[in-house]
């Protein structure tokens, strides 16, 4: 199972940021998204509401104390930062190992304990990027470069076209 964490979420300033980082988790692999920071269920719910249209399990949950997550979490856990070793010397490792994982990434500075309370400070880059970006290429590393076309359940697809934007429902 693979979880993201979204550290330290501002209401009217990361909502769309945020949602992205959501929208990405879903997409590349992961199972759940866990926000700290602000409670913002308008985000939430508009996260909720696409996972309603377009198919798939996918939990979005929101937990003040991201130290308490942390602590709490029972598998590898990885910080997504461009300060952290280089994701393509530590991909492997991270393959082989046979646990849930933790992946956290920021929004505002993260606290300096994080960086020690994680497994792994893993670099995807080390240039100032989007944390959006940063996750997206994690997981589709992690899941070996594996994109997913669609999810079970889903009431909307988009159906692959060269030059329309085509979908169907039902």
């Amino acid at each position: 199972m693979i979880t993201v964490m979204r550290l330290g979420h501002r209401r009217g300033r990361d909502d769309r940021i945020s949602s992205h980082v959501g929208l990405t988790a879903r997409q590349f692999g992961a199972d759940k998204i866990i926000y700290s920071g602000e409670k913002d269920t308008n985000m939430m719910e508009s996260l909720d509401d696409v996972i309603d249209r377009w198919g798939g399990f996918f939990d979005v949950e929101y937990r003040e104390d991201f130290r308490r997550v942390i602590k709490d979490f029972e598998g590898l856990k990885i910080h997504l930062t461009m300060y952290g070793e280089p994701l393509d010397e530590k991909i492997d490792e991270v393959k082989r190992k046979e646990e849930d994982v933790l992946v956290i990434v920021g929004s505002q500075k993260v606290p300096r304990e994080v960086y020690e309370m994680v497994d792994l400070n893993i670099g995807v880059g080390h240039q100032p990027h989007s944390e959006v970006a940063a996750l997206g290429v994690f997981l589709y590393e992690l899941e070996d470069r594996e994109i997913k076309q669609g999810f079970e359940g889903a009431d909307v697809r988009v159906v692959p076209s060269e030059k329309d934007k085509l979908m169907e429902e039902g």
